[in-house]
């Protein structure tokens, strides 16, 4: 993995645990506590359903991405890992 890769996922990775902080009102979460291979859903973050259609539109308005297929959105929304691999796979060619 290239350095400017290294780098570009790490900021994508404190970006999203910023916004997933922010935008589904993790009152008792910092941003820090959240480790980027834990599962967000489920035994991991706790997060369910409702927070999984708050990081589509998230995605779209931070992103502009859509996920449309939500048997991979599972896979994609499964860790900030994923996530930021995600965002990163599909921004790149963008810019």
């Amino acid at each position: 993995m290239s350095d400017n890769k290294t780098k570009e996922l790490i900021e994508i990775r404190e970006k999203l645990k910023i916004m997933l902080v922010e935008n589904l009102s993790l009152e008792d979460i910092n941003p820090d506590d959240i480790k980027t291979d834990e599962p967000l859903f489920g035994e991991g973050l706790g997060l369910d359903s409702l927070d999984a259609v708050e990081i589509v539109v998230m995605l779209q308005r931070n992103f502009g991405l859509e996920v449309k297929d939500m048997n991979k959105g599972k896979e994609i929304f499964y860790s900030i890992d994923t996530l930021a691999d995600y965002v990163y796979e599909n921004t790149k060619n963008k810019s």
